[in-house]
């Protein structure tokens, strides 16, 4: 057995329990920009604009992780407006429903969809950030999350292309054989 030194010994049990809490924040999370919570409002919005049915819907495409993939990325620019935007939704419910998004049916989901993209939405978010302008841009993350290349986190199992009837690309990127 290799000798270890006191001091050695003192000093990795250090960095284990200094680190620990560190690795426990890292690993608490599956998400990239969200939090838990805001990935479930953000789930259930898209869930709002891409319903499954027969076919699978916002949700099952894991549409929420292609966005919170982007956020990390290229849609870096939009980090503030999810923010604070979730939090005008969550205001929005509480105004009209005295309750969170999460914790409303699908029909008083609905209605605070209709008032954001209305641009009527209540809310003190709502004075310095459009209402309307915050759902035109989660639903045009929705909708490339939901139809675009599941390499970039959504469209799982290649959902939409099989609601479609469609068979998924072959060639992915330029086709340089013209």
């Amino acid at each position: 057995m290799p000798k270890c030194s006191r001091r050695h010994f003192v000093k990795a049990l250090a960095v284990g329990v200094g680190g620990s809490p560190l690795l426990s924040v890292f690993a608490a999370t599956p998400w990239r920009y969200f939090t838990v919570a805001e990935a479930e409002r953000v789930d259930a919005l898209c869930e709002q604009m891409v319903p499954g049915d027969e076919d699978p819907g916002a949700h099952d495409a894991r549409v929420v992780r292609f966005i919170d993939q982007q956020l990390r990325g290229p849609y870096r620019q939009h980090q503030a407006d999810y923010r604070k935007g979730l939090m005008g939704v969550d205001e929005t419910s509480r105004e009209l429903f005295a309750r969170g998004f999460l914790e409303l049916s699908w029909e008083e989901q609905t209605e605070v969809m209709r008032a954001l993209e209305s641009g009527k939405a209540k809310g003190n978010t709502w004075k310095n950030q459009s209402a309307s302008a915050f759902f035109n841009l989660v639903r045009n993350h929705a909708l490339q999350g939901f139809y675009g290349s599941p390499r970039h986190g959504g469209n799982r199992g290649y959902a939409s292309y099989r609601m479609l009837g469609l068979d998924y690309p072959q060639i992915i990127g330029q086709n340089r054989y013209r």
